[in-house]
């Protein structure tokens, strides 16, 4: 059993209330039902960009803040669980995937306690990705549908952000692996846009925003204007194997 960070009381430990048998059941109030049927088909990954995990466990519990999320993982691979996952837990906000909006009741939320600025420790990527194996067995979701809170919100979000090791996850089939094919050398910005859509980037944003949010889930240390090394993440044939 996992045991709470220091300095975290844990309101219950109670496994039976959780969906993850090492988690800890920490429960918001911040939750409803998931409107019209719905049921989870994506995994949304974010960081909570404040200074510590428990003060993130306290604001994603607090029902005048009006966020939570299903998980949060702490730098040291503590779990806690807010909200059970047949539940609608507010995490996402406006944004869409592949022409889905209402990405709260479609998806399940994991918080990363982690400013944004430095790399995601091994033990909380171990315990990220132990949950992921769980969670994508019990609702069947696809490695394409797990997504950075950055991907269905481009440029009103920039989480888990540029530190996030997106190739780690792609090794263990719990994200799409990227393409490697170059780009064509011309780099048209139409044929940008329609392979990113098909990967599942249909937000209505200009083509700064869209290549900024490609930029930042597969190559961050991309800079200037669309190139052919842009359209390599979103080729999905590795000529490689």
């Amino acid at each position: 059993m996992a045991l709470p960070a220091t300095g975290i009381p844990a309101r219950s430990a109670v496994l039976s209330a959780t969906d993850h048998p090492s988690a800890i059941w920490h429960p918001s109030p911040n939750f409803g039902a998931r409107r019209d049927g719905l049921s989870p088909q994506l995994i949304v990954l974010h960081y909570t960009a404040m200074d510590s995990a428990g003060i993130a466990l306290d604001r994603l519990c607090d029902p005048q803040a009006e966020v939570s999320a299903h998980y949060l993982i702490g730098n040291d691979g503590t779990l806690w669980q807010m909200v059970r996952e047949e539940d609608r837990a507010w995490h996402a906000g406006a944004g869409e995937w592949r022409g889905q909006d209402d990405i709260n009741s479609r998806s399940i939320g994991i918080e990363l306690d982690n400013a944004g600025t430095h790399p995601f420790s091994n033990p909380q990527m171990s315990a990220l990705e132990n949950l992921m194996r769980g969670i994508v067995t019990r609702w069947s979701i696809q490695p394409e549908d797990v997504i950075g809170h950055s991907d269905m919100a481009p440029g009103r979000k920039i989480d888990p952000g540029p530190r996030f090791d997106w190739q780690r996850l792609e090794r263990q089939n719990l994200a799409t692996r990227r393409g490697y094919d170059q780009g064509p050398a011309d780099a048209p910005v139409d044929i940008f846009r329609a392979l990113a859509r098909d990967a599942g980037f249909t937000a209505d944003v200009d083509d700064e925003t869209l290549l900024a949010a490609i930029r930042l889930r597969y190559r961050p240390w991309g800079k200037g204007p669309l190139c052919p090394a842009d359209f390599a993440p979103l080729n999905r044939f590795d000529l490689r194997n």
